[in-house]
């Protein structure tokens, strides 16, 4: 096992790895109820949502198993996969709504949308066994790699703060801190609980306490329970008809013919240029989340090359795009590099190993369904804050002296959580620095790239929303 992962060689041990391993499922470990219902947008009550939400609950364990266990036996590296939020909310409104609006067949719908994650996975995967998408990440300008990471942390704090009610929403500011005052202790409990844990993995941390997040996320669910005099339940009874529903719904979508006739026929989803916008803002938004997340985890993990990029990066894409591809055909929407993997870097997770025991844990949940429900989001919540705090300090190289690199880095760090997409923070970084470079006489031949990258985004930000 040593000698497979190398894992003395990259400065860890096997209990290290493990105890990564199941922070990072812990912090995304979420995402096995939230895709689902983010996909289906909590429309419960329309005939043929259940079919759909039970074959994309076991599609997306499928996608997540495939895409880590990928990142441990391929690339070797402690990164993990899951559908990405956003783009399941994409999916839904791009593909569902329409059929709910008009009456129509939500699960015609459904297929269509299949059939465009699945084109466009071939597309990451052509994109990536050619090496051309880590040749666009290599390329990219030296302030808006070392931006990328801190601005990762920020959306992760921003995500952790959001999922547990600390931040809220505000019909005049926007958002706005938990209202404490006058409020019962069910609303509270989550909030402050989730507070204490930070506090708790900070302490732990500053004492360098080995495993501080994931003793962190133990101690603040017994904490929950407690508090809350609750008890995690199982309930094991819909298991059989979930996987029946993936049998008959999920996996079979891609496969016939009326799924690729409604993609294009131009009355489920629309023109066939509304079509390939859509797989071409999905080609754009999991391409930059996924460069973006492997920028900032690997440089938290100091698994960067003497370039500034990742390690194994070509591996890392063709994982990427295999996954997106094995989500489309399996019923989900696309998978990506997830960015809460960051957790378990911060956990000491070096290898292969680390994305073993997450792919472990993806495949229990298939047969144990509500058992990603017993960690509480007041629990996870902590770990992905924490994880924000040890990323922004990638931020402090970025040279705020000169205009070029500050402004789009600037723009970069803020965007991601402003705009809830890494894709759109990147996007925006660029455009903001091939207009810099381009009107002060600072534009040259390294920046062909760069520029083509903002042009792209600008075309996604005219024809496509997400």
């Amino acid at each position: 096992m040593d000698k497979f992962f190398k894992i003395k060689e990259r400065g860890s041990t096997v209990k290290t790895e493990i105890i990564a391993g199941l922070t990072t499922f812990f912090a995304m470990a979420y995402i096995v109820i939230v895709n689902p219902n983010q996909l289906v947008g909590f429309s419960f009550d329309v005939p043929g949502i259940q079919p759909i939400w039970n074959a994309v609950y076991i599609a997306s364990i499928i996608g997540a198993f495939v895409g880590t266990i990928l990142y441990s036996l391929y690339a070797k590296l402690p990164f993990a996969q899951a559908c990405g939020m956003g783009l399941n909310s994409f999916f839904f409104t791009s593909f569902i709504l329409p059929q709910i609006i008009s009456k129509g067949d939500v699960i015609k719908g459904y297929h269509a949308g299949l059939v465009c994650i699945l084109i466009s996975g071939f597309i990451f995967l052509v994109l990536s066994v050619s090496g051309l998408r880590s040749k666009i990440a290599k390329s990219m300008p030296d302030c808006l790699k070392k931006a990328i990471p801190a601005g990762i942390g920020l959306f992760i704090a921003f995500i952790g703060f959001q999922n547990v009610g600390i931040i809220q929403d505000n019909p005049y500011t926007l958002v706005q801190f938990v209202k404490i005052n006058g409020v019962a202790w069910k609303d509270l409990a989550a909030p402050i609980i989730a507070l204490v844990g930070f506090i708790i993995i900070a302490i732990l941390s500053k004492l360098n306490v080995k495993g501080a997040v994931l003793l962190g996320i133990l101690a603040t669910t017994v904490i929950y329970y407690l508090a809350t005099w609750q008890l995690p339940s199982f309930d094991l009874g819909q298991v059989g008809q979930t996987f029946k529903d993936f049998a008959e719904v999920g996996i079979t979508g891609v496969f016939k013919a009326e799924s690729w006739i409604a993609a294009f026929d131009g009355t489920t989803i629309g023109s066939i240029f509304s079509v390939i916008m859509i797989i071409v803002v999905y080609c754009l938004v999991d391409m930059f989340d996924t460069i973006g997340t492997l920028y900032g985890a690997a440089s938290e993990a100091d698994m960067l090359d003497e370039n500034g990029d990742p390690v194994e990066i070509e591996k890392a894409m063709t994982c990427d795009a295999v996954a997106t591809c094995a989500g489309g055909v399996c019923g989900t929407s696309t998978v990506t590099t997830f960015v809460e993997c960051s957790a378990g870097v911060a956990a000491g997770g070096r290898t292969g190993l680390t994305s073993l025991v997450v792919s472990i844990c993806f495949a229990l949940c298939l047969f144990l369904s509500p058992v990603a429900s017993i960690i509480p989001a007041a629990a996870t919540a902590p770990a992905l804050i924490f994880v924000g705090v040890l990323m922004l300090k990638n931020f402090a190289k970025v040279d705020m002296s000169d205009m070029l690199s500050a402004v789009p880095a600037f723009l970069t760090l803020v965007m991601m959580p402003l705009t809830y997409s890494i894709a759109n923070g990147i996007g925006i970084g660029a455009i903001a620095y091939t207009l810099i470079a381009l009107f002060t006489g600072k534009y040259g031949k390294k920046d062909i790239t760069v520029t083509i990258i903002a042009l792209l985004f600008i075309g996604k930000f005219i024809f496509g929303t997400l």
